[in-house]
């Protein structure tokens, strides 16, 4: 590329000392440096209101591709090929997806600090075994075994309910809402596979937390992926 921008960003992306450089191609970080108007920092993070770097460039492609109607819409297309990468000509946007999408990225590292402010609980004491044909959930609204009244929250059973005897002494996550329980990732549901991997396992007290915080990290997921998808005005970005 001819114009300053693109040279200084070539320089600045092979010139650190120590050899580290970016796994991003020289030709797309001059393409989005230009549409920014921003100069890119090989390492790290920059400031966003004249430099970018390539922690930024991950957190916003982190954002775009969990876009609900990013996934939507080129649906067919991600079946068949590689995700595409709509770069933005907006700071303002190019700023929001990346705060955007570093919470995700810390959300998924299991190191968001809402991560500790529980919303389930575990009130049940005893052997924290999961059980065969374990786990099973109940909405809101369900009577579940061994209760006479509709539940109020969703419970995610992981013992007990094959048989009306254990009914009392069955074990369950409490407050578990049922966007939250279906939720997948690469074709798993998420809070499902996790029990099931550990059937026969007895869980224990860093496990029992361990799965309350994924809950959490679900549920802050899905309130992100709307966030980005009330940020991104238009589809395609510009």
């Amino acid at each position: 590329m001819s114009s300053m921008l693109g040279e200084r960003t070539v320089r600045q992306y092979v010139g650190r000392g120590d050899g580290r450089r970016p796994n991003v191609s020289e030709e797309f970080v001059d393409e989005f440096a230009e549409k920014l108007g921003l100069e890119f920092v090989c390492d790290g993070r920059g400031d966003l209101q004249e430099t970018f770097g390539p922690e930024d460039i991950f957190d916003y492609i982190y954002a775009v591709f969990h876009s609900p109607t990013y996934r939507e819409r080129y649906a067919e297309f991600l079946k068949i090929d590689f995700p595409r990468v709509p770069l933005t000509s907006d700071g303002e946007l190019f700023r929001d997806l990346v705060a955007l999408g570093g919470e995700l990225v810390s959300l998924h590292l299991m190191e968001h600090p809402d991560l500790d402010e529980l919303m389930t609980s575990y009130p049940v004491p005893g052997d924290n075994e999961v059980e065969s044909a374990h786990p099973k959930y109940f909405p809101p609204g369900e009577v579940p075994p061994g209760a006479e009244e509709p539940l109020e929250r969703g419970r995610v059973y992981i013992n007990g309910t094959r048989r009306k005897r254990d009914a009392e002494r069955a074990q369950y996550f409490e407050g578990v809402p049922p966007e939250v329980w279906e939720f997948q990732v690469g074709g798993y549901q998420v809070l499902d596979k996790w029990l099931k991997d550990r059937r026969g396992r007895t869980l224990t007290q860093d496990d029992l937390t361990h799965y309350q915080r994924i809950v959490v990290a679900l549920s802050r997921t899905i309130d992100l992926m709307d966030q980005i998808d009330d940020r991104i005005d238009e589809w395609p970005i510009e």
